[in-house]
């Protein structure tokens, strides 16, 4: 039995995480066997043979078509059971609850995510209802689909997935480790580019004056981010 991180995606348009899947950290940890990420297309679902019908018109009448109940819940359940661990089933929808760094951990704490992706103008009540998924929002705005806040779900939980990083504990010090903290600025060469300098405490040697002035300065942008 495979002990890697399981996401399951369901969407109607899974050739939209190709180039995703196959880049940076998401492409090495699956390579190394850390995560798994498989694509389902909910249309294979559908009982409309020809056409593959998945949406139809809202009752009561309005602009844009729904998700109709039938094929996201066989495809839900067809997924669910193509493992022994059913999975957390999360949609990806603006009435969630926003997705923070905590939520971010909680995730992580799983075994297996089946993320549900809408489109249109979105799921038939009766999804949420029967199916009963944590509902996430990745901010306060509307996106096409679910499919980049999948990535987005994707991108930040296997972050926190044991070996997926090179160096774990930079974990401890990356903005949102801790609610409302912000990183401190950081410089590479040239210490000097089109008369900005790179501050002088950071190239003195003095790894506790160095330490003192990140903690200083993250402090002091964590303040601006509360009051903005």
């Amino acid at each position: 039995m495979s002990t890697a991180f399981r996401f399951d995606i369901l969407t109607l348009f899974p050739e939209i995480f190709e180039g995703y899947l196959g880049q940076s950290l998401v492409r090495l940890a699956q390579e190394r066997g850390l995560v798994e990420i498989y694509r389902w297309n909910i249309r294979d679902w559908s009982v409309d043979q020809k056409h593959h019908k998945v949406d139809d018109r809202p009752f009561g009448g309005g602009p844009g078509m729904i998700l109709m109940p039938q094929p996201v819940f066989d495809c839900v359940e067809a997924v669910q059971a193509r493992c022994p661990d059913p999975g957390l089933l999360m949609m990806l929808t603006p009435a969630g609850e926003r997705l923070t760094q905590q939520i971010v951990r909680e995730l992580a704490m799983q075994k297996r995510l089946l993320l549900l992706c809408g489109r249109y103008e979105g799921f038939d009540e009766r999804i949420r209802l029967g199916l009963k998924p944590r509902e996430i929002s990745i901010g306060d705005y509307v996106c096409n689909g679910g499919e980049v806040p999948a990535m987005v779900v994707i991108d930040t939980v296997i972050r926190l997935v044991p070996g997926v990083l090179g160096d774990e504990s930079s974990l401890d010090e990356e903005t949102h480790s801790e609610p409302g903290r912000v990183e401190y600025p950081q410089y590479t060469r040239p210490r000097v580019f089109r008369g900005m300098a790179v501050p002088e405490v950071l190239l003195s040697g003095d790894h506790g004056a160095i330490k003192q002035w990140r903690e200083n300065q993250t402090k002091l942008r964590s303040r601006k981010e509360e009051s903005s």
